[in-house]
């Protein structure tokens, strides 16, 4: 999938004396979107941002050994092996002395001669890790601007990490102007290294550059044009997070300080077997336990009680990943959970006062968010026309944020409409959940629509509910409703009848489910519904028509 972005210039850092300005140079082709301000909270956001690149550049993903290196020493010490061994017979020392020492003489003069061809090469390779480390950062450019806040939003290289930077405008003073929404900017790792200089004596600020847009479209010299290549699972995986969040999760806090004792554990123990899960003990009015497996290392949460009704104990993979979080453990006040259940996703929100930082991980790292996690399947999946839908949307864009209460109570539309539509915006990528606040914001991935056949409808087990329903194969049951809709019923699948349940709460949600096909019973429901849930729920929505 190719994006075209116009940039008027590079991104600039310009110091002088004890003033530093960072300029993000924005994508003109996009709707004008600028902001300018100077940090009030430098060394809160320095380590905030340092945070979010560490969730671009890490990739957890298993790589095997590279053993050429080992290969060639290993050949290298075979044949000084010969060497001594032949150098022990005094006829042949006597030859080899003097040929050898020609061997040396011929060598440093060769490395002499091929010196400014070394030195050459080390430049080379250095300048080939430098725009490697920029590739990192090419999937990532999303700034969007609010009339609250300024967030950033960016994935990891395997793909099964998000990170979300927001700061309110009570982190910036002498903020001069701003324009909302979203854009795409020129953003390089030379750029991390200068937010790493950003101190609490020196003003900093931070500039989307509004002069971008103040130059005419027909000189198009003065613009930088970039072609990116995005892969569809990047664009998937932001569309796979934002429905992820909206789901209903079991949350709790912790201590900073539980933050470091876990990741204290994770850095100073290696497992070499399996299992690799943490396990999340949560008893009402009890402190938080976490057991680390296989060493059964247990960390005692002593300032977190777990504040739920029912207790109940969630395993995660994946563990590895909450390092990210280690450089915000200084600033941050608390550390909020959200669990979505045993082996499914996990959020991470980091309150640090006048910012965020939402780490939000997928079920384990190599079930990353694009290719395995289709949770957009078992968000509310409510039927509205496209007419309420674009009302819906029309008024959330009149305040950039809004609850969905407050909106369906603005509009005076049911809940479950409204949610059902700003999951369809969602999947769309033109909205976002704030986990953080609790609301919907308006989000525009890219500048012109997303190819959802090619994203996101086109999934193969919602064309397989389409067809056992064309072909009548299903049957509802039973149905119940006690604060939750319960359907039971079978699907006859080829040559068998597989018999399920299905539990959807008010908000159109699946929160439960259980089928008795072996794709069902391998992965439950961490890599979304099989095609009988989803057919069941189509089915009975077909018949409450």
């Amino acid at each position: 999938m190719e994006f075209n972005y116009a940039y008027k210039q590079s991104t600039a850092v310009n110091e002088s004396g004890g003033n530093t300005q960072m300029s993000f140079s924005p994508d003109t082709k996009r709707p004008p979107t600028y902001f300018v301000g100077e940090l009030r909270q430098n060394v809160a956001f320095r380590e905030a941002i340092s945070a979010l690149h560490d969730v671009v550049v890490s990739d957890m993903q298993f790589k095997p050994k590279d053993k050429t290196a080992y290969k060639e020493w290993r050949a290298k010490q075979d044949e000084i092996d010969w060497q001594l061994v032949a150098a022990m017979r005094q006829d042949v020392a006597a030859k080899i002395k003097p040929l050898q020492e020609e061997l040396n003489q011929l060598s440093k003069r060769s490395y002499e001669r091929f010196a400014p061809y070394y030195k050459a090469r080390d430049k080379f390779r250095r300048y080939v890790w430098q725009k490697q480390l920029d590739f990192y950062f090419v999937f990532d450019p999303v700034i969007t601007v609010h009339p609250d806040e300024v967030f950033f939003e960016c994935f990891s290289v395997d793909e099964s990490s998000y990170g979300r930077l927001s700061a309110s405008y009570e982190v910036f003073k002498n903020i001069n102007e701003f324009a909302c929404g979203t854009t795409n900017v020129d953003y390089s790792a030379a750029l991390y290294d200068e937010f790493q200089k950003i101190r609490s004596y020196k003003s900093t600020q931070l500039q989307v550059d509004p002069s971008g847009f103040e130059v005419k479209t027909t000189n198009e010299e003065a613009y930088k044009e970039v072609k990116i290549d995005l892969p569809d699972s990047w664009v998937r995986g932001f569309l796979q997070v934002s429905s992820a969040m909206s789901l209903p999760a079991t949350q709790f806090d912790l201590h900073p300080m539980d933050i470091h004792n876990i990741c204290f554990v994770l850095r100073r123990h290696k497992e070499t077997t399996g299992p690799r899960s943490m396990r999340y003990h949560l008893n009402p009015g009890e402190p938080v336990r976490v057991v680390f497996e296989p060493w059964n290392i247990e960390v005692v949460c002593a300032r977190s009680p777990y504040t739920g009704t029912q207790p109940q104990t969630i395993r995660v993979w994946g563990r590895r990943r909450l390092n990210i979080l280690e450089r915000l453990i200084p600033v941050a006040k608390k550390f909020t959970v959200h669990l979505l259940g045993t082996g499914m996703p996990s959020f991470y929100v980091a309150d640090l006062g006048d910012m965020s930082f939402t780490l939000g991980l997928s079920g384990w790292t190599a079930n990353d968010w694009a290719q395995s996690g289709n949770f957009d399947l078992m968000a509310s999946r409510a039927d509205v026309d496209e007419w309420t839908q674009k009302l819906i949307f029309d008024a959330l864009r009149e305040n950039w944020l809004e609850s969905p209460d407050r909106l369906a109570q603005r509009l005076n539309l049911s809940r479950t409409a409204v949610l059902g539509a700003l999951s369809a915006y969602t999947q769309a990528g033109r909205a976002i959940y704030d986990l953080n606040k609790q609301v919907y914001r308006v989000r525009e991935l890219s500048r012109e629509p997303l190819p959802i056949q090619r994203l996101r409808f086109a999934n193969a087990r919602e064309e397989s509910a389409t067809r056992f329903l064309s072909q009548n194969a299903v049957r509802v049951t039973s149905v119940s409703d006690n604060g939750a809709l319960i359907l039971q019923g079978s699907v006859n699948d080829k040559d068998k009848t597989l018999n399920l349940s299905l539990t959807i709460d008010r908000d159109e949600r699946i929160i439960d489910a259980e089928c008795t096909c072996n794709w069902h019973q391998q992965n439950k429901l961490y890599k979304g519904p099989c095609e009988h849930i989803l057919a069941l729920r189509m089915q009975h929505a077909r018949q409450c028509r």
